[in-house]
């Protein structure tokens, strides 16, 4: 192996080759009993170790797995004792780690405890692996071990598979023309900052059900509106996944802004991705065509506003989704709210993509009720949704 350091002609910031220890895989059950660096810079390589005192017991198999037992954390220091020491030693460096998220996890977990933000670019050697060789079944470190001929100091012990993840490190640059390793690392890297101010903190904030999203550039000039069914899941492959389309990649590249809503349920996210679109009227969606109820023969069949409502996600209530004369108005959590709603519109303006999805679902039997309600304010704009919002739902 050569004796290439950090900083590389694939990353340039210093790199931390981390691996933990632990009382088990449940971060909010389950504590640290050990920590292992090998860190790699410009002055060289530096090794860092210590056993954890996890505050409760270890489970019997772990002990027989990691060879640590009770006894031999008992005295060990507790996290919060030398977390400021170990946030010196890893701010700055990209965190690599064998399953990143686990490490991560729990690293983050126990600075929160001892009141530190620790909030790491990562980058997971499996994700790595996987991507550098698809074709390869196995990736975990005895598979490494193996295809890689790696030489462990020993096993499930923090610093020494720290270690099996520095040799892995060397035999990529060996194994792989640079262009293609740090294409593969890039794709691979997920950020802690992602765009703009958009953080993965942000992110997690977002709703994991059902909603519509927003994405806004560095003008706040609305660039796309999409839904989705997972939408945190969805914003954040969006913006950092690695399998984008070359569209997504030119988009999340301009974002510097997204907004989000959570719509309890698939025809809210519909319906409110129509009003968006029509709305902002994003560079990067297609607007629809204008026509009239009459146009396409199916005048509104009330003289008032209508309301259905949606079963929300699991473990959520149900949502009253208001519409009147093919317009969108929004949604409410009850029926006074949903007169309220009515109420605060006056002369709603036909929305051919709602007059459309609509049409679609009263075929497959959904039923609009008679709403009534008072006229005496603004055509159809969706409250608080404009190219400059105001602060709800949004980041950044």
């Amino acid at each position: 192996m050569s004796d290439f350091l950090s900083p590389s002609p694939v990353i340039d910031s210093p790199i931390a080759f981390v691996d933990l220890e632990t009382t088990g895989g449940s971060v909010a059950e389950h504590r640290i009993t050990e920590i292992g660096v090998v860190q790699v810079g410009p002055a060289g390589v530096s090794r860092w170790s210590t056993l954890v005192n996890p505050l409760q017991p270890i489970p019997p198999f772990i002990q027989s797995l990691t060879g640590i037992t009770d006894e031999m954390v008992r005295d060990a220091p507790t996290f919060e004792s030398f977390a400021p020491a170990l946030f010196a030693r890893l701010e700055g460096s990209l965190f690599i780690a064998h399953n990143a998220s686990f490490d991560r996890g729990f690293l983050r977990s126990e600075f929160q405890r001892a009141g530190v933000a620790f909030h790491p670019d990562v980058l997971c050697t499996v994700k790595l692996s996987r991507a550098l060789w698809p074709h390869e079944k196995r990736h975990g470190l005895d598979a490494l071990i193996e295809r890689h001929a790696l030489e462990p100091m020993a096993r499930h012990r923090a610093l020494a598979d720290a270690d099996l993840l520095w040799q892995f490190w060397r035999r990529l640059h060996a194994l792989w023309p640079l262009d293609v390793l740090r294409a593969h690392v890039d794709r691979t890297m997920r950020r802690y900052r992602i765009a703009g101010d958009i953080t993965e903190d942000m992110l997690d904030t977002a709703p994991a059900g059902h909603g519509v999203y927003a994405f806004f550039d560095a003008s706040d000039t609305p660039l796309y509106v999409g839904r989705s069914v997972r939408l945190r899941q969805r914003v954040r492959a969006h913006l950092a996944g690695d399998r984008r389309s070359a569209r997504e990649i030119r988009i999340a590249e301009q974002v510097r802004r997204v907004q989000w809503r959570a719509t309890g349920g698939e025809l809210g996210a519909l319906l409110t991705e129509a009003q968006w679109v029509s709305a902002l009227r994003p560079v990067h969606n297609r607007q629809p065509r204008f026509t009239t109820p009459e146009s396409v023969g199916a005048p509104w069949p009330f003289d008032m506003a209508a309301v259905f409502e949606e079963q929300g996600d699991e473990g959520q209530p149900g949502t009253f989704h208001v519409v009147h004369r093919w317009c969108y108005l929004g949604a409410a959590a009850s029926m006074e709210a949903a007169r309220a709603l009515a109420a605060g519109y006056g002369e709603p303006v036909f929305e051919p993509s709602t007059f459309r999805i609509l049409q679609g679902h009263l075929a497959r039997g959904l039923r609009l009720t008679p709403l009534p309600g008072e006229a005496g304010a603004p055509p159809c704009q969706p409250a608080g949704l404009t190219a400059n919002p105001p602060p709800e739902p949004v980041i950044g």
